[in-house]
């Protein structure tokens, strides 16, 4: 898995190359991933309340954050890398 700033976007030429299935939506593991902001958690909890409308959301699950102004620890890339087909991020204001 590889997490990318869409913001800076990925060269083009040269870099890793990595193989990635499409994820299946209605049965992979999703992380809903909030940036510690106001209402963020609640952003995605309606996200996975729309989720749940079409697919079981026992393997959706909250993961974050402690501070708005700090970057996400390695252990979060880490952890979303190991048990997440999919992660939606609250990241705007």
């Amino acid at each position: 898995m590889k997490i990318v700033n869409p913001s800076f976007g990925v060269s083009a030429t040269g870099g890793e190359k990595m193989a990635t299935a499409a994820v299946d939506w209605l049965r992979d593991p999703i992380a809903l991933v909030t940036n510690a902001k106001p209402n963020a958690r609640e952003l995605l909890d309606g996200i996975r309340t729309k989720l749940g409308a079409m697919r079981p959301i026992d393997n959706i699950a909250f993961l974050g954050k402690d501070s708005a102004s700090q970057p996400a620890p390695a252990a979060l890339y880490d952890e979303i890398a190991k048990n997440y087909k999919a992660a939606l991020l609250a990241l705007a204001d």
